[in-house]
């Protein structure tokens, strides 16, 4: 019988859960379904992240902008999805006066063809260079940009990292940069936990299903043999480290099936980890990009002091900052 080989796809999985701890890399998220349940927890009124990181990317592009000394900017957006909030930013920044380059990263091939589409209608006359990888695949492109570099980071996506994790990330786009470029992260802040906790476990169970989706992806591409309704997905937020975890929960006793041979036990009651989200205070935020060697430029927050987007700069001294 000829033995099947094992994808790298396959290993991560399998191996993430045959851990103590099983866990499943939220990266995994995002196929086409992934995309399309991810824009619809997006319009969701639980989850307040978008509409603020949307008003402060329209209402305060502005001050932004004068906080960015030059006028011709390549900017490059990391997880940059459909572009749908950055445009409106991009948009301003032109009206303002600013020469701009857009070169959006993204691990999903499918989510950048909706991001060029978008910019071209909206901003037809912007150069636009998408590429397709993850983060350290991608991070290299920085290097091939000739004017200063605006690094966008949003959709507070620096909180899936733990924080060493998160410092070290933030390090690396740190060494890709030059002196006089840019990093704006959005960045979700400590509130209310009710308001947090909800906003990932949605009264319409989009949140959930997106959770399901990723085991949906392990039956399609690996042949695995997951039923879905004898998993749930649980939620939680701890105020005192201002992080939200979330997992899947094992209904039963079970044993998954992979088409490569691999089998996967689960104890009823038994966790699935898939994602991480810290919620950070503005001291927090400006001692990451410290630590990762940038000087701290500015904080914009909206209305409701949900969300901010920080903006540091590459500097020779990194002490600096206002």
């Amino acid at each position: 019988m000829k033995e099947l080989k094992i994808s790298p796809f396959e290993k991560e999985i399998t191996e993430g859960l045959m851990a103590p701890q099983k866990k499943l890399s939220s990266k995994y998220f995002y196929d086409e379904e992934g995309d399309r349940l991810f824009q619809e927890i997006m319009k969701l009124k639980e989850y307040y992240l978008p509409e603020a990181e949307l008003e402060i990317l329209k209402e305060k592009a502005a001050a932004i902008a004068e906080d960015l000394s030059c006028k011709s900017l390549d900017i490059l957006e990391l997880g940059a999805g459909d572009g749908s909030k950055s445009v409106f930013f991009l948009e301003n920044l032109i009206r303002l006066g600013k020469e701009v380059k857009y070169v959006p990263l993204d691990i999903s091939e499918n989510i950048l063809r909706i991001n060029k589409q978008n910019m071209a209608e909206r901003l037809p006359e912007m150069e636009i260079e998408p590429h397709t990888g993850d983060y350290f695949q991608t991070m290299k492109v920085m290097g091939d940009q000739l004017n200063t570099k605006l690094v966008m980071f949003m959709g507070s996506n620096i909180g899936n990292y733990k924080e060493a994790a998160a410092i070290e990330f933030l390090r690396l786009i740190y060494e890709n940069l030059h002196f006089g470029d840019y990093f704006m992260m959005g960045v979700d802040l400590r509130k209310n936990p009710k308001t947090i906790l909800a906003a990932y476990n949605d009264s319409k169970g989009v949140t959930k299903a997106f959770n399901l989706n990723l085991l949906k992806r392990i039956n399609r591409e690996l042949g695995a043999d997951f039923d879905l309704d004898s998993f749930d997905h649980y939620p939680f937020y701890d105020p005192v480290s201002g992080t939200t975890f979330s997992y899947l929960v094992s209904l039963k006793n079970q044993t998954v099936h992979f088409e490569s041979g691999t089998q996967i036990p689960f104890k009823k009651n038994e966790l699935i980890h898939t994602e991480v989200s810290k919620k950070y205070s503005l001291k927090e935020i400006e001692g990451l990009g410290r630590q990762a060697g940038f000087s701290f430029v500015s904080h914009h927050l909206d209305a409701r002091d949900y969300f901010s987007v920080s903006l540091f700069q590459k500097s020779s001294n990194s002490s600096n900052g206002h």
